[in-house]
């Protein structure tokens, strides 16, 4: 048995490492740079090693700092957790030259699934369906254009080593074939190293589903069936579940089996994932799913697993590399229906850009709340700029689909509330209540074409709603006495009553009128509204809730009174709610308006100059952040008056780039 372990990790993956580590008696050791010294996983651990400054270059992908960690703490065995060094095969020969057990496949076979074209060569020889296209070595531009012109267009074109969506193009005639090839290549080169390129015929309505294989030293491997991670966005899981909604005995068992016979086909030991492209456009079939390529490593979605088949596999995968066996695939059976959510700190109503900072306030599910939290952060923490901002995992089991999903509904509504970083909590939620998902109907293109419903843009007519309700303390417009002078009524001759708050959301008046409708009220926000019956409205003030009937159905929102305003958390979403401040609004309107960078970043490119005039929504200065670029507007029309940054500038948050005035003599 491994006696230390190393995590060459950090965040969610290494705490949850570490619990079972520590489950079984196995001391930890953590690894950490500069912006990591204080952060969970430190704490954690028995012990810690210091790697370097916070970049991931030169911390947590230097494999010789960490193998001599291991040497230096006395470490028999390291986990990679899943990216940076996980599927690194210099790295896990590294670990093996050096003694030190690396927690994962051999060198070797990371090396054959590493490369797409290698990959599906080795599958076919397996007898494992693959998408039909060519995987073959002549990249001559015309011989590869008239493959794919026989393949039959759409095709995608897919680096070799690509990942992540990374180096891959959708082409849809032979009309465009040459110029996406060469972008393709390009990119492919700029971000693995390596320009070959291989071809697929594009499945029009896929789903992702995937299988969890594990194999030992002694040559057994065993599935731990599948799950379907088809809810995507660019190419990056969003929700994931077992088992796959539609799938029947026959097509498991097909699909299982190829699953086994790929890792087999490599020797497989350890954890590790076959994942499929299944045609969605109908019922699953035994002939409908094709290799598409294999995870060789822990998976984010792991726990999903876990919690339909009662199986650690942390655990499973430590006992394996310490010369353990696999269990009988007999012994391994389905129980219920999982669902994960990942948390992200990101914005869905700017494009998912990240948000990073510190986090005052960070609610999540608690132990025996019936959801599983998988996390890497805490409430006084932050999160920071420099690698992926997963807040959490949210996993919810049950006994069928709905009650899986339906209780991790029920966990963003009540137990969810970040700030001020912003998350994309109700996103998950919207996802998870939408018709397409709870039929089980989804594809990999369903965020793409459902968008403008799973990410509205601004916040919600409900949440003004409560939020009007919470600064008015909820109490009744029409007194029990009827005495017209003590009405909150709002009573006017000749007029409808009603009670108007504003509200100031970056720099805008937004008024939400409540008007006395029968039982109720009638919540207006410019043109929407929502309808808040009377009976079940309150507030309760002991526990900072407002809660409302909607729709037939019981909303809850809490309300805080913090520094700047009303802080109103609803279904996952908390938005700050300033008082509207007309005095401190005109004097905006006469002064400057900053463009400030909304997180630490790069300054790619300023589009303006000053004296230039511009409009509001006008593109002023592109700012690269975590990897994303981010177009900065004009926040209303005017002259440009200053621009404090140039190209290349590196910035802090809340830093001004650019400043507008109201005319250009101003500006001059």
């Amino acid at each position: 048995m491994i006696e230390k372990l190393l995590i060459a990790n950090r965040g969610e993956i290494a705490c949850r490492i570490m619990r079972t580590a520590q489950r079984m008696g196995i001391a930890t050791v953590a690894v950490y740079s500069d912006a990591d010294a204080q952060a969970p996983h430190v704490r954690m651990a028995d012990e810690s090693v210091h790697l370097g400054p916070p970049a991931a270059r030169e911390s947590y992908l230097l494999g010789d700092k960490i193998i001599a960690a291991a040497r230096q703490t006395g470490a028999d065995a390291i986990h990679p957790g899943y990216g940076f060094l996980s599927e690194n095969a210099g790295f896990a020969r590294a670990c093996r030259e050096a003694g030190v057990v690396f927690v994962g496949p051999s060198p070797e076979a990371i090396e054959a699934m590493g490369l797409k074209d290698r990959a599906k060569a080795l599958m076919e020889e397996a007898g494992v369906p693959v998408t039909p296209g060519y995987h073959g070595d002549n990249q001559d531009p015309a011989f590869l254009k008239e493959t794919a012109d026989g393949i039959g267009y759409p095709v995608l074109i897919k680096a070799v080593a690509g990942g992540g969506g990374k180096g891959m193009r959708k082409v849809e005639d032979g009309a465009n074939f040459l110029d996406a090839l060469e972008s393709c290549k390009r990119e492919a080169a700029s971000s693995f190293g390596e320009e070959r390129v291989l071809l697929e015929k594009f499945i029009a309505n896929p789903r992702h589903i995937e299988v969890q294989v594990f194999g030992d030293s002694r040559g057994r491997v065993v599935h731990f069936f599948e799950r379907d991670c088809s809810l995507q966005r660019r190419h990056q899981k969003v929700l994931e579940e077992a088992p796959a909604p539609g799938m029947t005995p026959g097509v498991r068992a097909a699909m299982c089996s190829a699953a086994v016979r790929a890792a087999r086909a490599v020797d497989y030991v350890g954890a590790g994932t076959i994942e499929f492209i299944v045609d969605g456009s109908g019922p699953l079939t035994e002939d409908g799913f094709f290799f598409m390529e294999m995870n060789t490593r822990l998976q984010v979605e792991h726990p999903v697993t876990e919690e339909v088949t009662g199986y650690d596999l942390v655990e499973l995968q430590l006992r394996v590399a310490a010369g353990g066996s696999v269990p009988e695939q007999d012994a391994i059976s389905l129980s219920g229906h999982a669902v994960e959510a990942r948390l992200y700190a990101e914005d869905p109503a700017t494009g998912f850009l990240p948000s990073t900072g510190p986090l005052h306030r960070l609610d999540l599910p608690q132990p025996g709340s019936g959801v599983r939290v998988d996390s890497g952060v805490e409430e006084g923490g932050e999160v920071s700029i420099h690698y992926d901002p997963m807040i959490a995992k949210l996993i919810a089991h049950g006994e069928t689909r709905a009650e899986a999903i339906n209780r991790l509904v029920d966990a963003i509504d009540e137990d969810v509330r970040v700030y001020p970083v912003r998350t994309n909590a109700g996103f998950l939620r919207r996802a998870l209540d939408s018709d397409g998902f709870r039929s089980g109907a989804v594809t990999t293109h369903f965020i793409e074409a459902h968008l403008d419903a799973l990410a509205p843009e601004g916040v919600s007519t409900l949440h003004y709603a409560m939020a009007a309700l919470a600064y008015l303390d909820g109490g009744p417009m029409t007194p029990p006495a009827n005495d017209p002078w003590a009405s909150r009524d709002g009573f006017r001759v000749n007029a409808p009553a009603y009670l108007a708050v504003a509200f100031d959301r970056e720099g805008e008046r937004i008024e939400v009128r409540l008007t006395p409708d029968g039982a109720g009220f009638l919540a207006e926000v410019g043109d929407d509204s929502v309808r808040l019956d009377m009976p079940r409205i309150s507030l309760l003030r002991e526990f900072g809730h407002v809660a409302a009937l909607v729709d037939s159905e019981e909303v809850v929102a809490e309300a805080e009174t913090v520094e700047d305003g009303l802080l109103v958390s609803l279904r996952g979403e908390s938005v700050l709610m300033k008082p509207f401040n007309a005095e401190a609004a005109a004097e905006g309107l006469d002064g400057e308006a900053a463009v400030k960078a909304p997180m630490p970043g790069k300054v790619l490119s300023i589009n303006v100059e000053v004296g230039q005039s511009v409009t509001k929504g006008e593109t002023l200065c592109v700012l690269e952040a975590m990897k994303m670029e981010q177009s900065l507007a004009a926040p209303r029309d005017g002259v440009v008056g200053e621009i404090r940054v140039s190209s290349g500038d590196q910035v802090g948050a809340g830093d001004v780039l650019v400043a507008l005035t109201e005319d250009e003599e101003a500006a001059a």
